[in-house]
């Protein structure tokens, strides 16, 4: 007869790997998800980093803009949309955050289209409205799929590095801005399975036997791991190769 493993409290508490559950501090913590938010960043930094010319003041000015647009616009707004992490941050804070966040990252980009290129009018405009439509999953959600997911967080912040700094569309950049779009696919792959054991699955029935005869009965935790350990790796991984190529170049 199947065993049958529930889920416990505490993972129903914990809508990813890095929440650090109730209160005010861990609900904003949770919200600005560190880890991925980083990650994110980090393909701004890669695409900077294989620019013939590393520029610091665009470098951290173009950081700031992300760090405002995904870290806590993006955010912000699809927390508001429906709600996945449970916060209790209220509807008022929200739109008050997505929009500051937003329109700060605006106000960077266009800081950057007086002073370095005219250009960047496009990657603002791109920026802006794949954020709002992504995240609040207008247009019926045609824009909240896996690939605007790739390009959105993976290809555009690591082209767009690469441009800041180059002025101008080469094939460095346009190979870093694949490889992060791949990148994002597998994060995408990974953290949409776990999200579906963790916030949709009540519970896991059934056994696992393996070639020598042993027997593993199929727990939450046994399939959550494994996940959770990957996504936790590979979030520190690009954060580290970003730092040390950024450096590499200083």
């Amino acid at each position: 007869m199947a065993v049958i493993h529930e889920r416990p409290s505490q993972a129903r508490a914990r809508p990813a790997f890095y929440a650090l559950g109730g209160g005010r501090v861990g609900d904003l913590v949770t919200l600005l998800h560190p880890p991925y938010t980083a990650w994110h960043l980090s393909y701004f930094a890669l695409g900077a980093a294989v620019a013939p010319k590393l520029h610091v003041d665009r470098l951290l000015w173009g950081l700031a803009a992300f760090a405002l647009a995904v870290g806590v616009a993006a955010h912000a707004f699809d927390e508001l949309h429906d709600r996945p992490l449970g916060t209790g941050i209220g509807d008022r804070a929200l739109i008050g955050m997505g929009v500051v966040g937003l329109m700060g990252a605006v106000a960077i980009g266009v800081a950057g289209v007086l002073t370095v290129t005219v250009w960047l009018v496009a990657f603002v405009l791109a920026g802006g409205l794949l954020l709002v439509a992504y995240n609040l999953e207008l247009f019926g959600g045609r824009f909240h799929s896996d690939l605007w997911f790739a390009l959105g967080w993976g290809a555009f912040p690591a082209f767009t590095g690469y441009f800041v700094d180059a002025e101008k569309v080469a094939l460095p950049g346009l190979l870093i801005a694949a490889g992060c779009l791949t990148m994002s696919v597998a994060q995408r792959r990974l953290s949409s399975a776990a999200r579906e054991l963790r916030r949709r699955t009540l519970a896991v029935s059934g056994t696992r036997t393996r070639s020598d005869g042993s027997t593993e009965e199929l727990s939450l935790d046994t399939l959550l791991g494994p996940l959770d350990g990957a996504l936790a790796a590979m979030s520190l991984a690009i954060v580290l190769s970003a730092c040390a190529l950024v450096v590499a170049r200083l």
